[in-house]
C-alpha cells in the first residue's frame, strides 16, 4: 500500500517542493541491519529482505507499503505493484518515456520501475509524508538522473493543481494508515485525474477491501461514471470476499489493452484475474459512484491481516 497521507482541514497541506529526488549510489545494508524510525504518519520501519540482498520493505505502524530492491529497480515484489507495472509496460510501446503523476510515494517503488524501464519519462510524486520521503531518499536512495520529483502535499491538492492534458498516466495508491482516505475516492476526485489525463492517457488506483467489498464495487462505479473503459484486477480470493485484499483498477477513455493484461496477469507467479464487460457490470451490482457529499474512507483491515 502506497501512501500520501490526507491532511484536508489540519493546516498541514502546504506544499514542500523537495526537487529531483536522486541523490546517487549507495543506501543501507543488510549488514546495518532493520531500522525503525518515527515519521509523519507513524512509524517507519524499513526491514531487510530475507530472499534478495539488496531489498528493503518499508511498513508504516506495522503495514507494509512498499518493497525496494537498490540492485534491481525492475523488481516489484508485492502482487498489485506488479499488477500496476503491467499497466506501466502497456501504456506506450517499449521504452518510451512516459510522463507520469504518482499519487502516493512511500518507498518510491513504481517511480523507480518507471524509470528504470523508460528512460527519460518525467515523474511527479505527491507523498504528504516529507519525514518518509527524506527518510526513503537517505537510506534507499534513487539513481543520479532520473527525473522525479516528490512534492510534499496532499494527492488531491497536488492533482487540482496539474495541468490539463499534461499526464500520460496517473497511478493513485493512497493510504493513511491502512485506509485510503475519502477525498481520493469520489467522482469529484476521478474527474480531475481525467482532466489531467493527455489524449489516450490512463488511470489506475490501488485500493484494499474484504469480505463484501462494497468499496471496491462503488469505487467500480466511481470509475464508471467518468471513464467509458474500466477493468479490475484481483486474487480470485478477494473477489469471492474470501480475504482482505488489494484490487487495481484501471480505466480510460479509450479502449485498454485488455487481452495483453490479461495475459501478463496469468503468467504471475501470484494467482490473478482480470475483470472486464459485462463481468464487472455483475461485480459492481447496482452500487453507487462516491461523491465529495458522500464518500467514506475504504475500510479498516481485520485485525492481524499483516501477520
Amino acid at each position: 500500500m502506497g501512501r500520501s497521507r490526507a491532511a484536508r482541514g489540519t493546516g498541514r497541506d502546504t506544499e514542500r517542493d523537495t526537487g529531483p529526488a536522486a541523490t546517487g549510489p549507495g543506501g543501507r545494508t543488510h549488514a546495518q541491519g532493520p531500522l525503525t524510525r518515527p515519521v509523519d504518519s507513524g512509524l517507519a520501519e524499513l526491514r531487510p529482505d530475507r530472499d534478495r540482498p539488496d531489498a528493503w520493505s518499508l511498513l508504516i505502524d506495522g503495514a507494509p507499503q512498499s518493497l525496494v530492491d537498490l540492485a534491481d529497480p525492475t523488481h516489484l515484489g508485492f502482487e498489485y505493484q506488479r499488477r500496476l507495472g503491467h499497466l506501466i509496460d502497456l501504456a506506450a510501446p517499449p521504452g518510451r518515456p512516459l510522463t507520469v503523476l504518482h499519487l502516493g510515494g512511500g518507498a518510491l517503488t513504481l517511480a523507480r520501475y518507471v524509470a528504470a524501464t523508460r528512460p527519460r519519462s518525467r515523474q511527479q510524486v505527491a507523498e504528504i509524508d516529507t519525514a518518509l520521503t527524506e527518510l526513503v531518499r537517505t537510506e534507499l536512495p534513487l539513481e543520479r538522473g532520473w527525473l522525479i520529483k516528490v512534492r510534499g502535499s496532499d494527492a488531491r491538492s497536488v492533482l487540482e493543481r496539474t495541468p490539463e492534458g499534461s499526464v500520460d498516466l496517473v497511478i493513485t495508491d493512497v493510504f493513511s494508515g491502512a485506509r485510503t482516505p475519502a477525498h481520493c475516492t469520489t467522482v469529484e476526485f476521478t474527474t480531475l485525474a481525467a482532466r489531467a489525463l493527455a489524449p489516450g492517457g490512463r488511470y489506475a488506483a490501488n485500493i484494499a477491501d474484504g469480505s463484501a467489498l462494497r468499496f471496491a464495487r462503488s469505487q467500480v462505479a466511481t470509475l464508471g461514471a467518468v471513464f467509458p473503459e474500466l477493468c479490475l484486477i484481483a486474487d480470485p480470493a478477494v473477489l469471492r470476499g474470501k480475504r482482505f485484499g488489494n484490487l487495481v483498477l484501471a480505466a480510460g477513455h479509450d479502449p485498454l489493452p485488455l487481452a495483453d493484461l490479461t495475459r501478463r496477469v496469468a503468467s504471475d507467479a501470484a494467482l490473478g484475474r482480470v475483470e472486464h464487460g459485462p463481468g464487472l457490470t455483475d461485480f459492481t451490482a447496482g452500487a453507487v459512484p462516491a461523491t465529495d457529499a458522500t464518500a467514506a474512507p475504504s475500510p479498516a483491515p481485520p485485525p492481524g491481516v499483516f501477520r
